[in-house]
């Protein structure tokens, strides 16, 4: 197996999660990178006067992000074409009055996000990310706020040794409010008299008083870095490949691509997918219907045209796979299931919790086969029902042909996940197709 040139893909690729620690990194990362690549910045809350031709960036809410081409020729017989994947990962998030102190410990006070193999959060090298929201003394409504990434380890959650529990390799149940509290400091290493308390240490580390922080969104994060692994360094193995992997495939393909002849090409970067989508920055609300109808109507005016745009376009839904586990194969589907460095995954399930349609299939088949882009398809167990992703949500507002794809992973929702050098190249070669070909 010829891994060089896939090798020096994912090492960049590595570089990108390192950066990308919280949604709103995501967006920020995502963000720098297509403005270096000539998009124009848009506010999503503005009107839009819009050109052929040119390119576009709009973000929503800090940690949703558009981005789209326009081609030159645009008229009413023009469609869009769409990538979606999304932002978020799984993990915890720190609480508003998080400081909790005993016995000369200080731990931080968290709630899970999303569904964490929380097992997996034991013992590693943890650090926090996201924003901070400042007061504004000249606009209530309008409050100051600041990204910020610590980058350097300052929390863990320490496991039970095995001394004190026997039966841990048999299997523990962790408790989210007991066992995941992660340790931030000692409470003895401070003078008594004067002991910070958290948002002392998030004053320092954003260089604001800490009279002037209201709030927080902030995410913990592995702050473990990515490496190549395998033999023939034929794996590699990251904290958050769901969902990164399809952010930088898309984000590759759209700031490389040229403008098409005659559709309209998007990529939405989406929040809170996995919490289930239901926000005003997920799937599941009007966020990409408001923005695609901002774009029409920035060229035509009619309520139709526009209805009649969304019927003939195509959304591509990306989001990662389950891979064949080597010591569990017995958890896959007979005869569809995924593997490590053959290809991207077709999601298939008559359910609809991923988006199914016969037709759409057969047009990233035909794709796959004109460019040479490696594919397998992919369904669960018919007893073991797999989680939903963007598709099928997306597409109940945007009426339009729609499939999930993705890469196939290994320990999907671990704190650390692996995935094939082959596969992340096999997906960015089919979004570059997908928004290139006639």
């Amino acid at each position: 197996m010829n891994t060089t040139m896939n090798n020096e893909t994912t090492n960049t690729f590595l570089d990108f999660i390192s950066k990308a620690t919280s949604p709103y990194h995501v967006v920020q990362t995502t963000k720098n990178k297509l403005q270096k690549a000539g998009f124009e910045e848009l506010n999503f809350g503005e009107n839009w006067k819009l050109e052929a031709g040119k390119s576009y960036v709009t973000d929503l809410f800090g940690t949703s992000l558009f981005a789209f081409r326009l081609p030159k020729n645009i008229t009413e017989k023009s469609s869009f074409r769409i990538c979606v994947s999304h932002t978020d990962h799984p993990g915890f998030r720190i609480k508003p009055n998080p400081d909790l102190k005993e016995r000369g410990y200080w731990k931080l006070n968290v709630e899970t996000y999303g569904g964490a193999i929380l097992n997996t959060w034991m013992d590693r090298p943890l650090s926090l990310a996201g924003k901070v929201t400042l007061k504004n003394s000249d606009s209530i409504f309008n409050p100051n706020t600041k990204l910020v990434d610590f980058e350097r380890p300052i929390l863990t959650i320490p496991n039970l040794a095995i001394h004190m529990n026997r039966s841990i390799n048999k299997g523990v149940e962790l408790n989210k409010q007991i066992d995941m509290m992660p340790l931030f400091s000692m409470t003895t290493t401070h003078d008594d008299k004067n002991i910070p308390d958290f948002l002392d240490i998030l004053s320092n580390e954003i260089k604001e008083p800490k009279d002037h922080i209201l709030d927080y969104d902030l995410s913990v994060y592995n702050c473990e870095k990515g490496c190549l692994l395998g033999a023939q360094k034929e794996f590699y193995s990251s904290p958050r490949l769901d969902n990164l992997t399809s952010v930088y495939a898309s984000l590759n393909a759209i700031a490389t691509i040229d403008n098409h002849k005659k559709d309209i090409m998007l990529c939405g970067f989406l929040d809170n997918e996995e919490i289930g989508s239901r926000t005003k920055q997920g799937a599941d609300s009007l966020s990409m219907h408001t923005l695609l109808k901002k774009i029409y109507t920035s060229f035509f005016s009619s309520d139709k045209g526009f209805d009649n745009t969304l019927h003939k376009s195509f959304m591509i839904s990306a989001d990662v796979a389950h891979a064949l586990h080597p010591n569990h194969p017995e958890k896959n589907d007979i005869t569809n299931f995924s593997k490590l460095n053959e290809g991207i995954v077709i999601k298939w399930n008559s359910n609809q919790r991923y988006a199914t349609d016969t037709e759409a299939i057969g047009i990233i088949q035909q794709i796959c086969e004109t460019y040479a882009i490696p594919y397998q398809k992919f369904a669960n167990r018919s007893d073991i029902p797999g989680g939903g992703t963007l598709g099928s949500i997306t597409s109940a507002w945007l009426p339009m042909k729609t499939v999930d794809i993705g890469i196939p992973l290994l320990a999907m929702h671990s704190a650390r996940e692996a995935g094939g050098v082959q596969d992340e190249s096999a997906l960015t070669k089919l979004l570059h197709a997908y928004f290139s070909c006639e």
